[in-house]
């Protein structure tokens, strides 16, 4: 896996064999970029993937800033701003490091309450 295209495309497949559906794949607007967004049975699920070569630094999860997070939220606005009511959603993170093996992160952003971002 050399690029971030390649991990998307690993991350759709590995989401896939687990019973998501795609619905969108790079959703853009001018708040941001929402790498896949997917169907898990009634939940709308935006998922962010990232890959590092090392853990240097924190690796890809700490690539995924509260700023990151913001506009990735912001997009997400967006695109349910197309719905008449607002489905159930949440924000997924895939991960990648030097392994090349996924780590899947469910609510990534949140904390169960749904309030608190997990990445600092």
């Amino acid at each position: 896996m050399k690029r971030g295209g390649d991990a998307e495309s690993a991350a759709l497949s590995f989401l896939e064999e687990r019973g998501l559906r795609l619905v969108e794949r790079n959703y853009r607007c001018r708040m941001g970029e929402i790498d896949l967004i997917m169907r898990e049975k009634d939940t709308l699920v935006f998922v962010e993937v990232r890959k590092r070569s090392s853990r240097d630094f924190g690796g890809a999860a700490a690539s995924i800033t509260d700023a990151k997070q913001k506009k990735l939220i912001h997009a997400a606005r967006h695109y349910l701003s197309k719905f008449g009511s607002e489905p159930a959603c949440r924000f997924d993170a895939l991960l990648y490091d030097e392994t090349g093996k996924p780590e899947w992160i469910k609510n990534a952003f949140f904390d169960q309450d749904g309030r608190s971002p997990r990445f600092r």
